[in-house]
C-alpha cells in the first residue's frame, strides 16, 4: 500500500448545489472486473480468477501521479468509481486513491464521491467500509426487481436480493442512486408501470431509468440479429418513456436528463461534467476523458488502453496506460455540446455554451429545421436556452440528427 490501509474519511459533506462548479476537473477511476459479463453491457469489463490488489493500487497512484505532473494546477470536482464492478474493489484501495486524489488536487469545497455496486456483491460491513474510506454517494446497478427479467439480462442476483441491497445502501448513505432497465422483450406497459410503481417506493434521491438498447459486440447484438428476441415498438417504448416521467415527477424525482431522475438538490454532480462538456480525467482501463485545453476553445480527448494486462504494462513501461489523445476542434467539441447538452431537461445554456465554445450555439445547427421543429412543438429557443420540451425529448437522437449541421 503506498498509503494507510484504510483511512479515516476526509470530510466530503455534499450540501451543495448540484450546479456550483466544485472544481476544474471530475475524475473518472474505472475498475475493469467483475464476476461475470452482462449480455446487453459494451462497457470495458473483464473476468478475472485472480487479482492483485497491490499492483493495481500502484498503478492506479502512477497515473494519477502522470495526470498531476501535466495538470498540476486544477482542482477535483468530483469522483467516480465506475466499471465494472467496482464494489469488488478492497475498501483500502478505494481509501487510498481517494485520499491520494485529495492530496494532488485540493479542493476548498467538499465533493461528491460516487461508487458504482451491484446487489451480488453488497455486504453490510463492506459499505461500512467504503463510507469510512469517504465514499458518499453509491449507485446500484439493481436492473429490474421481477426475476424472469433478471435471468434474461444475465444478472447474478435476485428480486429479493436487489432490495436487500437497496435497505443496506440505504441504512449506510445518506446519496444512493439506482440504476432499472425497461422496454425489455415482451414486457408490458402495465408490468414496467407496476415495477416502477413499486421500486419508488425504495427510491433515495436519484435514479437512472434506461430503455434496452442492442449495442454492437454484445451478446445481446448477436441474439438479437438471429432473431432470439424481439423489443417493443417504437409506439410503446415512447408510452413506457412518458409513463416514466409522468411516475417519477409524482414521486418527487423528476427527470433532470433523457435518462436520469432526481430529488431537488440530488443531481449527479460528475456526470453534469459530461453533460454540460467540462473536462475529466478518464484513469483505468479503457477510460476516456476530455483534457483542459491550452487554446481557447479547444480540448483534447483521451482514451485507455482497454485490456487490462495490456494497460497495467504500459503505466510500468510509462507511467500512463493511454492508448490515443485526439485534438478536438471547436466546430466538433460544439457538435459534441449539443449531443450531451440537448439531453438536460433544462437544456443547453447559450452563454455558457459561448463561453465554452466560442460561438453561438445557433452557428451549429439548422435554422429552417430549427423553426419547423419549434413550430411542431418539439423543441424551444429563447435569448437564454436551446432545450428540448417534454414532447421532444422521447425523439432526442432523431432531432439532434436533423438539427445538426
Amino acid at each position: 500500500m503506498l498509503l494507510s490501509s484504510l483511512l479515516m474519511p476526509v470530510s466530503h459533506n455534499l450540501n451543495i448545489l448540484p450546479n456550483e462548479c466544485l472544481g476544474n476537473v471530475a475524475i473518472y477511476v474505472h475498475w475493469p472486473f467483475c464476476l461475470k459479463k452482462c449480455p446487453y453491457c459494451d462497457f470495458n469489463s473483464h473476468v478475472r480468477d485472480v487479482i492483485d490488489q497491490d499492483v493495481w493500487l500502484k498503478s492506479y497512484i502512477a497515473e494519477l501521479n502522470w495526470f498531476k505532473s501535466r495538470f498540476p494546477n486544477v482542482s477535483a470536482g468530483s469522483i467516480f468509481f465506475g466499471g465494472g464492478t467496482p464494489s469488488l474493489m478492497p475498501a483500502a484501495t478505494v481509501a487510498t486513491i481517494i485520499e491520494y486524489i485529495d492530496k494532488l488536487w485540493p479542493h476548498e469545497n467538499p465533493i461528491e464521491v460516487t461508487l458504482e455496486a451491484n446487489p451480488s456483491s453488497v455486504e453490510a460491513e463492506r459499505f461500512k467500509d467504503y463510507k469510512l474510506a469517504s465514499v458518499n454517494r453509491v449507485s446500484l446497478g439493481i436492473q429490474s426487481l421481477r426475476d424472469e427479467d433478471l435471468q434474461f439480462l444475465g444478472r447474478l442476483h435476485n428480486a429479493k436480493e436487489a432490495l436487500s441491497a437497496l435497505d443496506i445502501a440505504k441504512n449506510t448513505f445518506e446519496h444512493i442512486s439506482f440504476d432499472l432497465i425497461y422496454a425489455l422483450p415482451k414486457q408490458s406497459l402495465g408490468s414496467w408501470q407496476k415495477e416502477l410503481e413499486y421500486a419508488l417506493t425504495y427510491a433515495g434521491d436519484h435514479l437512472s431509468l434506461y430503455q434496452l438498447t442492442i449495442e454492437e459486440g454484445t451478446a445481446f447484438h448477436h441474439q438479437f440479429n438471429r432473431g432470439k428476441f424481439s423489443l417493443p415498438d417504437e409506439d410503446l417504448a415512447v408510452s413506457m418513456y412518458e409513463i416514466t416521467q409522468d411516475l417519477t415527477t409524482k414521486a418527487g424525482l423528476p427527470a433532470y436528463e433523457v435518462s436520469n431522475h432526481a430529488r431537488p438538490g440530488s443531481m449527479s454532480r460528475h456526470n453534469l461534467y459530461y453533460w454540460q462538456s467540462l473536462p475529466f480525467f478518464g484513469i483505468g482501463p479503457g477510460a476516456h476523458g476530455r483534457l483542459p485545453g491550452n487554446a481557447p476553445y479547444t480540448t483534447t480527448a483521451h482514451a485507455q488502453i482497454k485490456r487490462p494486462e495490456d494497460w497495467l504494462k504500459a503505466v510500468t513501461d510509462i507511467g500512463c496506460g493511454m492508448e490515443s489523445f485526439e485534438k478536438i476542434s471547436a466546430d466538433d467539441r460544439a457538435e459534441e455540446a449539443l449531443l450531451m447538452g440537448l439531453r438536460l431537461n433544462s437544456g443547453i445554456e447559450r452563454m455558457q455554451f459561448t463561453q465554452v465554445i466560442g460561438r453561438d450555439v445557433t452557428d451549429y445547427l439548422d435554422l429552417e429545421r430549427l423553426g419547423e421543429l419549434q413550430q411542431d412543438g418539439f423543441i424551444t429557443l429563447d435569448e437564454h436556452t436551446l432545450r428540448l420540451t417534454k414532447k421532444g425529448m422521447p425523439l432526442l437522437n432523431t432531432l439532434i440528427s436533423q438539427l445538426v449541421l
